[in-house]
């Protein structure tokens, strides 16, 4: 079976669905006034790098999962931001928000060779 195939198995997968927890687990002590607003759009941009992947990985080939991937690597940077808002509004403290920063910069990396391996004309 392909790496395509095999999505969950990728370890920016696991990672990325690791940050998603976490992302919920942090985002349980923001103020109730956020639940509509930080909350969400952290919660929804999080998840958005999973779901990407699969659902990348259920479309027609490799140009249409690379596609996919791209989208991921934008909800990380969204993410990204969030949580530099988070930190600065107070939310997030100091360790934990260059915990967080430092687990979606590991998934952009992981996600940057992902889309080198699917443009790769050699497979």
């Amino acid at each position: 079976m392909s790496k395509i195939n095999k999505v969950e198995e990728l370890e920016v997968f696991k990672k990325s669905h690791k940050l998603t927890l976490d992302i919920y687990k942090v985002t349980e002590k923001f103020p109730q006034t956020e639940k509509f607003g930080l909350i969400s759009q952290m919660r929804r941009a999080s998840s958005s790098i999973c779901t990407n992947l699969l659902e990348g990985s259920h479309r027609l080939g490799r140009k249409e999962f690379r596609q996919f991937v791209g989208i991921a690597k934008g909800s990380a940077g969204e993410l990204k931001y969030q949580i530099l808002l988070s930190k600065d509004l107070g939310y997030l403290a100091e360790r934990e928000y260059l915990d967080l920063r430092d687990e979606i910069e590991q998934i952009s990396m992981m996600l940057n060779g992902l889309v080198k391996s699917l443009t790769d004309t050699n497979h």
